[in-house]
C-alpha cells in the first residue's frame, strides 16, 4: 500500500472509518475538486475502501457519483469545475467497479486482476498509473493478472451482473418507480434487488418448488409470484413477508399478469387454464378454458379489459376480461409461444415462441403484421419500452435483441449471459433493462447505448482447446465458431484467424518447430495450418464422424486423430494424405496421446495411445498401423490420457470415477486410483513423471504418488466441475480450470489452495507456458485470458 494506508495504519479505527467514508465528499464540499479528483484516482483508496469492512464496492461506487449530483451535497463550495476529460475517466472506473461489483464482493483481493482486466485499453494517464500502482502493489498471496483487457470493459450495454439466486432465474419485474426488481428461481425463492447499488435486499422464501413468474403491482407495494407448487403467493414487497396463498390451479403456475387498477391478476398454468384473482379478497373470480396445451404467457391491456395469453398448442388468445370470454385466435406461430407483451396504446401485441421467432399482432384485427427473425434458438422473454417504439427479447442462444417494432428491424444484440436469458424487464423511463438467466444471474444493461464496445474476447463461442508453440511465441486456440485463432504469447495480440471448418473446432495440436498446427472437428474433417501466413495448407479427409482428438509425433512428420465413428488415423503431414486406419476400438475415441520417447528395448519405435467411449485404452504401432494391446479394466467411458515424460507409463481417466496407470511397455495395468466421486477428464502429469494431478466431475482435483498408487491430497475449493488441470514446471504449483467460472492455483506440497482468478463465464480448457510465466485459459464465452501469476512467495 502507498501513502494514503501509511498514515491511515497509525490511526485509530473510529478515525479510519471516518476519513475511508467522508473524505471525498468533504472534498467536494470544500470547494477541492481536484483533490477530490485525485483521491479517486487513487489505487491506495480505491483498494482500502473496498476492503474496509465497514465499506465495500457498494459505498465506493457512491463516491463517484457524487459529482454527478451535486444537490446530494450540502453546501457546495463554489470552486472550478472538474473538466469533461476528468468526469469521464471518473466514469470509465465508476463503471469498472459497477462491472466488477460481484466479483468484489466475493472476494476482494480479485480487484487487481479485475481492474487490470476491464482497463488496459483506456490510455488515461491516472487509469494508467492505477494500472501501475494496482501491479506493484504488495501482496501476502500470490494473484492472478491479465495482460490484456479480456473482461467486458465499460462502457457498452452491460451496467453490473446480480447474484445470489443457487439455480436459474425465471422471471424479473422492476418496481414502478424503476429502484428495485424482483426475482424468481429455481431455487424457489424470490429476491429483492437495489438496483442503485446491486445488492439484495431481501429473499422471500416459501413457495415450495420453482417459482416461473413475478408481477408487481402498480402502488408497488405487492409482489405477486407464480409457482411450479401450484400456487401463487401475494408478497409484501417493502416488508419481505408473505401476504398470503392463491390455490386452484391443479398445476405449476407459468405466467401472472396484473390489471392496471391493481386490483385483479390474471394466472396461466400447465392445467391449460388462465384464471382471474381478486387481489383484495384473494378469491378466484373465475377460469378461462380454450388452450389445449399448458399456458406459457399472459398479458393485459393498459385498459385493463383484454388479456392475451400464449399457449405450448402454438396459439395466443384474447380474452374478455370482464365476461371471461374468448375473444379471438391468433395463429402462425409453428411452435410453443413462450412470451407475450402489449404496447402502451394497447393496439398491438408481441409475442415470442419456440420456432425462433417474435411476431407483432393487430389486436383489432387479430391479424399478423410481421415476423421478427434473428435469434437462433428459443424466444422466452419478451417486453416493450415505456415509449411503445421498442422490444427487447431473450432467448435460448443466450443473448437479448433490441428491436425497432416500426420498421419490424433488429437494433443490436446485448451478449453477456453464460446460458438461456429466460425473463426481461425495462425500467419505467425505458433507459435500462434487467434479464434474467439460466446462469442463475440478473444483469443490468443501458438500452441507450447502441453500439456496441470492441473489445478483446476472442471468439465468438465457446473456446474448446488451446496449446502453445514449443518455441512459446504462439498460442493458438479452437473453437465452437467453427474458427482457430493465433495470439502472441507475450503480449496477448491477436495474429490471426484461421477459418475454414464448418462446424465446432474440437482438437488442435502444434508442430515440435512451431511452424503448423493440426485441428480437428464436427465437420469429420482436420486442417493443417501454417502458423506463420495463417493459411490452410490441406485438409485431411476420410473420418466419417467428429474428430475429437489430434496429437503430433515427436518428430513432427506424422499426426494421429480420433473419432467418433470409433477408428484413428494416421496422417503424414508433408503430403497431407491418410498413412493408415487403425481399426478395433468398438466405440468414439476420446483421446488420444503420444510418447515423446520410444520403449526402452525398441527406442525408435513410434507407438500412440487412444482412450475410448468402450471403456478401454488400445496401444498402437504407428510404423506398421496395428494395434500392439489393449487395456481393459475401466468400467466407463475413458475421456483421458496422458503419458509420463520417460514414456514408460499411462495415465487414464473415466467416467467410472477411477485413474488407472498402465504399464505401456507390457500392456498391463499397475494401479487403480480411486476416491472421486465423480467422472475424471482431466490428466496431467509432472516434469518429473512422479506424480498426477486429476480433475473430477465431483468438483475437486487429487494429487496421486504414481509410484505408490496412492493419493496424496485433495484439493477443494471449486463449486463446479473441474474441466482442466496443468502442472508448472517447477512441479510446485497446480493450474485447475472449473465450470464455476475460476482458475485456481494450488500449492503442490502444501496440498492448499494459493490463488483465484473469477472469468466471467465456465472456464473450459487451460495451458500453461513451458517457461511457467504465462498460463492461458479459455472460456465458454469465447475469451481467452493470457494471465501472470505474482506476488507473495511466487518468483
Amino acid at each position: 500500500m502507498g501513502s494514503i494506508a501509511t498514515k491511515l495504519a497509525s490511526k485509530s479505527a473510529e478515525f479510519q472509518s471516518m476519513f475511508l467514508g467522508q473524505f471525498p465528499e468533504q472534498q467536494l464540499k470544500a470547494g477541492n475538486s481536484e483533490k477530490y479528483y485525485q483521491t479517486l484516482t487513487d489505487f491506495d483508496f480505491i483498494c482500502l475502501k473496498i476492503q474496509y469492512p465497514n465499506f465495500g464496492i457498494e459505498a465506493l461506487t457512491r463516491d463517484y457519483l457524487l459529482v454527478e449530483d451535486p444537490g446530494k451535497l450540502e453546501n457546495l463550495a463554489d470552486d472550478k469545475q472538474l473538466t469533461l476529460e476528468q468526469i469521464k475517466t471518473l466514469k470509465i472506473i465508476q463503471q469498472t467497479l459497477e462491472l466488477s461489483s460481484h466479483v468484489l464482493n466475493q472476494d476482494s483481493n480479485q480487484l487487481v486482476g479485475q481492474l487490470w482486466g476491464r482497463l488496459q485499453s483506456f490510455q488515461q494517464r491516472e487509469i494508467q498509473q492505477i494500472l501501475a500502482d494496482a501491479a506493484q502493489s504488495k501482496s501476502k498471496i500470490p494473484r492472478f493478472r491479465p495482460i490484456t483487457a479480456s473482461l467486458t470493459t465499460p462502457g457498452g450495454n452491460l451496467l453490473r451482473t446480480l447474484t445470489g439466486h443457487k439455480y436459474s432465474v425465471n422471471a424479473v419485474a422492476i418496481t414502478p418507480d424503476g429502484k428495485k426488481a424482483v426475482s424468481g428461481s429455481d431455487d424457489n425463492t424470490l429476491k429483492v434487488w437495489d438496483l442503485e447499488t446491486g445488492k439484495e435486499i431481501s429473499t422471500l422464501s416459501g413457495h415450495d418448488n420453482l417459482v416461473n413468474a413475478v408481477a408487481i403491482t402498480p402502488d408497488g407495494k405487492t409482489i405477486i409470484s407464480g409457482s411450479d407448487d401450484k400456487t401463487m403467493k401475494l408478497w409484501n414487497l417493502e416488508k419481505g413477508t408473505e401476504i398470503s396463498t392463491l390455490t386452484g390451479h391443479n398445476f405449476s403456475v407459468r405466467a401472472v399478469a396484473i390489471t392496471p387498477n391493481g386490483k385483479i391478476a390474471v394466472s396461466g398454468s400447465d392445467d391449460h387454464t388462465l384464471k382471474l384473482w381478486d387481489l383484495q379478497t384473494g378469491e378466484e373470480i373465475s377460469t378461462l378454458t380454450g388452450h389445449n396445451f399448458s399456458v406459457r404467457a399472459v398479458a393485459i391491456t393498459p385498459n385493463g379489459k383484454i388479456a392475451v395469453s400464449g399457449s405450448d398448442d402454438h396459439t395466443l388468445k384474447l380474452w374478455d376480461l370482464q365476461t371471461g370470454e374468448e375473444i379471438s385466435t391468433l395463429t402462425g406461430h409453428t411452435n410453443s409461444v413462450q412470451a407475450v407483451a402489449i404496447t402502451p396504446n394497447g393496439k398491438i401485441a408481441v409475442s415470442g415462441s419456440d420456432d425462433h421467432t417474435l411476431k407483432l399482432w393487430n389486436l383489432q384485427t387479430g391479424k399478423e403484421i410481421y415476423t421478427l427473425t434473428g435469434h437462433d434458438n428459443l424466444v422466452n422473454a419478451i417486453v416493450i419500452a415505456p415509449d411503445g417504439e421498442t422490444a427487447v427479447s431473450g432467448s435460448d442462444d443466450k443473448t437479448m435483441k433490441l428491436w425497432n417494432l416500426e420498421k419490424g428491424t433488429e437494433i443490436s444484440t446485448l451478449t453477456g449471459h453464460n446460458f438461456s436469458v429466460r425473463a426481461v424487464a425495462i425500467s419505467p423511463d425505458g433507459k435500462t433493462a434487467v434479464s434474467g438467466s439460466d446462469d442463475n444471474t440478473l444483469k443490468l444493461w443501458n438500452l441507450e447505448k447502441r453500439t456496441e464496445i470492441s473489445t478483446l474476447t476472442g471468439h465468438s463461442s465457446s473456446v474448446r482447446a488451446v496449446a502453445i508453440s514449443p518455441d512459446e511465441k504462439i498460442v493458438v486456440s479452437s473453437s465452437r465458431d467453427h474458427t482457430m485463432k493465433v495470439w502472441n504469447l507475450q503480449t496477448g495480440e491477436e495474429i490471426s484467424t484461421l477459418t475454414g471448418h464448418n462446424h465446432s473446432v474440437r482438437a488442435v495440436a502444434i508442430s515440435p518447430d512451431g511452424k503448423t498446427a493440426v485441428s480437428g472437428s464436427d465437420d469429420n474433417t482436420l486442417k493443417l495450418w501454417d502458423l506463420q501466413t495463417g493459411t490452410e495448407i490441406s485438409t485431411l479427409t476420410s473420418h466419417n464422424d467428429w474428430v475429437r482428438a489430434v496429437a503430433i509425433s515427436p518428430n513432427g512428420k506424422t499426426a494421429v486423430s480420433g473419432s467418433d465413428d470409433k477408428t484413428l488415423k494416421v496422417w503424414d503431414l508433408q503430403t497431407g494424405t491418410e498413412i493408415s486406419t487403425l481399426t478395433g476400438h468398438n466405440h468414439s475415441i476420446q483421446a488420444v496421446a503420444i510418447p515423446t520417447v520410444g520403449y526402452a528395448n525398441s527406442p525408435d519405435r513410434k507407438t500412440a495411445v487412444s482412450g475410448s467411449d468402450d471403456k478401454t485404452l488400445k496401444v498402437w504401432d504407428l510404423q506398421t498401423g496395428t494395434e500392439i494391446s489393449t487395456l481393459t479394466g475401466h468400467h466407463s467411458f475413458v475421456r483421458a490420457v496422458a503419458i509420463s515424460p520417460n514414456g514408460k507409463t499411462a495415465v487414464s481417466g473415466s467416467d467410472d470415477k477411477t485413474l488407472k496407470v498402465w504399464d505401456l511397455q507390457t500392456g498391463t495395468e499397475i494401479s487403480t486410483l480411486t476416491g472421486h466421486k465423480s467422472w475424471v477428464r482431466a490428466i496431467a502429469i509432472s516434469p518429473n513423471g512422479k506424480i498426477a494431478v486429476s480433475g473430477s466431475g465431483d468438483k475437486t482435483l487429487k494429487v496421486w504418488d504414481l509410484e505408490q498408487g496412492t493419493e496424496i491430497s485433495t484439493l477443494t475449493g471449486h463449486h463446479s466441475f473441474v474441466r482442466a488441470v496443468a502442472i508448472t514446471p517447477d512441479e510446485k504449483i497446480a493450474i485447475s480450470a472449473s465450470d464455476d467460472e475460476t482458475l485456481k492455483a494450488w500449492d503442490l506440497e502444501k496440498g492448499t489452495e494459493i490463488s483465484t482468478f473469477i472469468g466471467e463465464s465456465p472456464l473450459s480448457c487451460c495451458v500453461v507456458s513451458l517457461n511457467g510465466l504465462t498460463i492461458v485459459v479459455g472460456e465458454q464465452s469465447g475469451r481467452l485470458h493470457f494471465l501472470r501469476l505474482e506476488g507473495g512467495d511466487i518468483q
